[in-house]
């Protein structure tokens, strides 16, 4: 898979083209995607993929950050990791906003070839979002392509989308937004100091500085997996503000303990997949109470990671 960041950077011909944020690269996009490979490369042709950053949604104030499921990179993997050959990341301004449909499928053709687009449902593109699944069909008349609309992809009669993965994740429900994503939900973060409470208590915590823009569930204590050096390992992680401290945060924190680990992982990217919410944060009486505490949630955590 090649990575570009704009539609300027490569050029192609009778490319497969699908567009849209791909957030999360849930099990609903990859219903798209693996239609789209399929196709692409039983006819010789290159599968891309055309999504954007920022995400749309937040350059025209439709949702707030922190937002995303997936940084650019980790999406563009992920894309690669289902078979296709182009990933396009381009930027999303308003001037892009404001272009008509017409013009923008007149670069997609000039620049790409464009002989099937790949479209979910209620897709549109364009100014006022003029361009929908009828008007670009029209098009793929005068510009020589094919429209192939994807019917949403539903489990348990539930539509599945990056919004409701951010729900899930909201209110804890980690095995919910897992379920809909087709994998763990995975953070990545550098391990900073913190100021070195679980040391002194005797459970150490891997203190990570995340993306600013990463989504991450509500507070409360889950059971993960960290993966250090491409090695897992079995954690119990705690986000939140340490209510039980008089130096309580302005903002929460992400803390993973990793069980049975002693290695110094100071400025060392780590890996963590959320698997199970275990607890609300609280608010203990003194310190001993909170390490009677922690030790029940990592018995808890070894029960539901095995």
């Amino acid at each position: 898979m090649q990575h570009y960041w704009s539609l300027d950077s490569v050029q192609l011909k009778d490319a497969w083209i699908t567009i849209g944020s791909f957030d999360g690269v849930h099990l609903g996009h990859q219903k798209i995607i693996h239609k789209l490979v399929a196709g692409a490369h039983a006819q010789g042709s290159p599968a891309l993929i055309l999504t954007f950053d920022p995400s749309p949604a937040v350059v025209l104030g439709k949702r707030p950050e922190p937002y995303y499921l997936t940084t650019p990179e980790e999406r563009a993997t992920l894309l690669g990791e289902l078979g296709v050959d182009f990933v396009v990341t381009h930027p999303f301004t308003h001037d892009l906003a404001s272009m008509s449909a017409k013009d923008f499928i007149t670069n997609l053709k000039s620049q790409f070839g464009l002989r099937y687009l790949y479209v979910g449902h209620d897709f549109a593109l364009g100014h006022n979002r003029e361009g929908d699944v009828t008007f670009l069909s029209q098009l793929g008349e005068e510009f020589d392509y094919q429209v192939e609309v994807i019917p949403p992809l539903e489990i348990t009669g539930e539509v599945v989308s990056s919004s409701k993965i951010r729900a899930s994740l909201l209110a804890g429900d980690v095995k919910q937004a897992n379920k809909l994503l087709g994998r763990p939900y995975r953070v990545k973060g550098e391990v900073v100091p913190g100021d070195g409470r679980g040391k002194t208590i005797g459970i150490p915590t891997a203190n990570l500085s995340l993306w600013s823009k990463r989504a991450i569930p509500k507070a409360g204590v889950y059971a993960c997996k960290a993966q250090v050096n491409g090695i897992n390992w079995r954690a119990v992680t705690n986000i939140g503000v340490r209510p039980t401290f008089e130096n309580r945060l302005a903002s929460q924190r992400v803390e993973t303990h990793i069980l049975d680990f002693d290695k110094d992982i100071y400025g060392e990217t780590i890996y963590l997949d959320f698997l199970s919410y275990i607890r609300a944060e609280q608010r203990f009486k003194d310190v001993d109470a909170l390490i009677q505490q922690i030790q029940r949630d990592i018995t808890s955590s070894r029960e539901i990671l095995g």
